[in-house]
């Protein structure tokens, strides 16, 4: 029996050697190569014509998997010390700090919204959950530079609502019933970077992504921008390293734990895998789950991303950002860029990626 019990431990332990972590720097795994990376490099960087902003500008793109580095290429300015404008990728990294808030019972997913940011007294619906799923029913225009003057987005980050941007949401009409229809939402966004400020209360909260997620993770050089009120702008304005961004993917890759910590519950990442039952599939676009991107069909519509496993999810930013993450293929995947004009495809590159790295 105890011959057997010492078997079974040995086991448990080298199973626990051979996972790996990064500390200061991420481990150096095996180096991929072949044809195969050269058909994915021709594919990311391309001959790159900074005059234009043409075509597909990537400026960095790392690979970890098993959680060693295997992969890294930058191009421009970008450098492995560059902390990167990540965009919308801010979004759910906002989601990732509000896990561990989730995890310390500080709320509900269930909890009205307004009950932490008051201001939202005029939807008084609307639950931190309805947010996180991009489904408040405030009524609001995603659009960017194809439409600037119909734009809520814009008005919130440049011109009128830039000082105080979750007051700006909140002070819009709603267009649906709150927790019924997805319309994709910086606004919402911010609404949770502002109920933050309640959940954990305005001394913790200058620091909270630091000391909750960032600093665990070994983070050292994140960059987060608040409006006027100081508050996060949780939709846009994170910035960080491709190394560091890939800690977060690391992260979620494995359900929520740090080394011998589980940082984030089980339940919260499992919320965040899971996609909004009201969301209208649209063709190619990826589903949205809890504030990240899933490679799921929805209803009447096929994978969008095929060549990539169905369990793939993302965070996803403005111009090229993405953050993908592969559990059952153990990769994690940071992919910075400068796309102007949308030719960049998600599925290519994930194709690309996977056959670079599969025997």
């Amino acid at each position: 029996m105890f011959k057997g019990l010492s078997l079974f431990l040995l086991l448990i332990s080298f199973t626990v050697q051979a996972e790996q972590w990064p500390g200061e720097q991420w481990p150096a795994g095996p180096k991929i190569a072949g044809p195969a990376v050269e058909a994915l490099e021709a594919y990311a960087f391309p001959t790159r014509d900074d005059n234009t902003r043409k075509g597909i500008r990537t400026d960095a793109l790392l690979v970890i998997r098993d959680g060693q580095l295997i992969y890294e290429r930058y191009a421009a300015a970008t450098t492995a010390d560059t902390p990167h404008l990540t965009w919308s990728i801010s979004k759910s990294l906002m989601a990732t700090v509000l896990g561990v808030a989730y995890g310390e019972g500080l709320f509900k997913l269930d909890d009205p919204a307004a009950k932490y940011y008051p201001v939202l007294e005029k939807h008084p619906a609307i639950t931190l959950k309805d947010l996180l799923h991009w489904a408040s029913g405030i009524d609001w225009q995603e659009d960017y530079e194809y439409a600037p003057l119909k734009s809520s987005v814009v008005a919130m980050l440049y011109t009128r609502g830039h000082r105080d941007m979750a007051a700006f949401t909140a002070h819009h009409d709603s267009y649906a019933p709150a927790g019924q229809a997805f319309r994709y939402s910086s606004g919402d966004s911010n609404l949770l970077a502002a109920a933050l400020k309640t959940i954990v209360g305005p001394q913790r909260y200058p620091d909270y992504p630091w000391t909750a997620l960032f600093d665990p993770l070994g983070i050292r050089h994140a960059t987060w921008e608040t409006d006027a009120t100081g508050t996060f702008v949780a939709s846009s304005y994170a910035y960080l390293t491709a190394r560091d961004l890939a800690r977060i993917g690391l992260l979620m890759e494995r359900d929520g734990r740090w080394n011998d910590r589980q940082l984030l519950p089980k339940d919260w990442v499992a919320f965040n895998r899971e996609p909004f039952a009201g969301y209208k599939a649209n063709q190619d676009e990826a589903v949205p789950g809890g504030h990240w991107w899933l490679n799921r069909p929805a209803a009447g519509a096929a994978s969008p991303w095929p060549d990539a496993p169905p369990d793939t999810f993302a965070a996803l930013g403005h111009w090229g950002q993405v953050l993908y993450v592969i559990p059952s293929e153990k990769l994690v995947i940071v992919r910075y860029g400068d796309d102007r004009d949308g030719s960049y495809r998600h599925n290519e590159l994930l194709k690309r990626v996977l056959g670079a790295v599969r025997p």
